[in-house]
């Protein structure tokens, strides 16, 4: 019997080892990371690594252009409701990366900020898990759909930690506060409990995602956290209007401590190219 495989020795090893695997089952499940609160767990004096792309499975097939969102009375087949699923794993393993990318892409920032962002990537894979688990239940499996890397070829255009807290922690998980609200619902409405509660789990754990990013974009900024000042940090071309969902949720957001001034700019953003309608990212 062979002996189970030792993660590498150090944070950051661990997080491009993971980010580069592209074998499907490590990329799903990897081995635990060395503990973020112990000090030799982290390189001494690292360097700035950028990785520009992720390992890809060769099961998990990429597209250049995200599907129609599928909505009302079509989500009362499993095969559609399973393709919706397929696509919020793949967000979460873009999440879970890109919070592994910033460990090695900001080396210079605070040791607490680098280890939440491993406690992040490792909720973001515990989600996973959930829509995957969920994804067998709907008679279907990981590879059956096509996958965008959308959030990869937004997010990597971050130039300083500050740029990054402002996409992915307030702009991207944000707007998850929203969309997994609106496919609950859907989901619910659609006679299938089980996955509106995996979408109800992951909003309300999401909820601590946004806080994270509210703490630290003042800290890593330097100044208060205002729409303006979010807005300003955004790598361009990415605006607010991508980074919001209809309506607003409001609960959620204030809950991750975003103020009432923050949510109303928010709230009257208009819909990307004047259009109102969604594409599943």
């Amino acid at each position: 019997m062979n002996a189970p495989e030792s993660p590498p020795p150090t944070i950051e090893a661990w997080c491009r080892a993971w980010i580069e695997s592209s074998d499907l089952a490590t990329k799903l499940t990897p081995a635990a990371p060395p503990d973020p609160s112990r000090a030799t767990s982290w390189e001494v004096d690292p360097r700035p690594v950028r990785l520009s792309a992720p390992g890809r499975p060769r099961e998990l097939e990429l597209t250049d252009r995200s599907p129609r969102t599928p909505r009302g009375r079509a989500l009362l087949r499993p095969e559609v409701r399973a393709q919706l699923v397929h696509t919020f794993l793949h967000h979460e393993l873009q999440a879970a990366e890109l919070f592994a990318w910033a460990v090695l892409a900001f080396p210079a920032t605070p040791r607490a900020f680098r280890a939440g962002l491993v406690r992040l990537c490792l909720s973001e894979l515990e989600h996973l898990a959930l829509y995957e688990n969920h994804l067998r239940r709907l008679g279907s499996r990981v590879g059956a759909f096509p996958v965008r890397d959308w959030f990869w070829e937004r997010v990597r255009s971050c130039r300083t930690p500050a740029a990054f807290v402002a996409l992915l922690g307030l702009g991207l998980e944000g707007a998850n506060l929203e969309h997994s609200a609106r496919f609950a619902a859907a989901f619910r409405e659609a006679g299938d409990e089980e996955g509106a509660r995996i979408l109800e789990r992951v909003e309300e754990e999401e909820v601590a995602h946004v806080a994270f990013a509210v703490r630290w974009f003042e800290r890593l900024a330097g100044e208060p956290l205002t729409f303006r000042s979010w807005e300003r940090s955004l790598p361009p071309p990415i605006t607010p209007a991508v980074l919001r969902g209809r309506p607003i949720n409001r609960d959620a957001r204030a809950r991750a401590g975003l103020d009432a001034a923050f949510l109303a700019q928010l709230e009257t953003v208009p819909p990307p190219d004047g259009s109102t309608e969604e594409r599943a990212r």
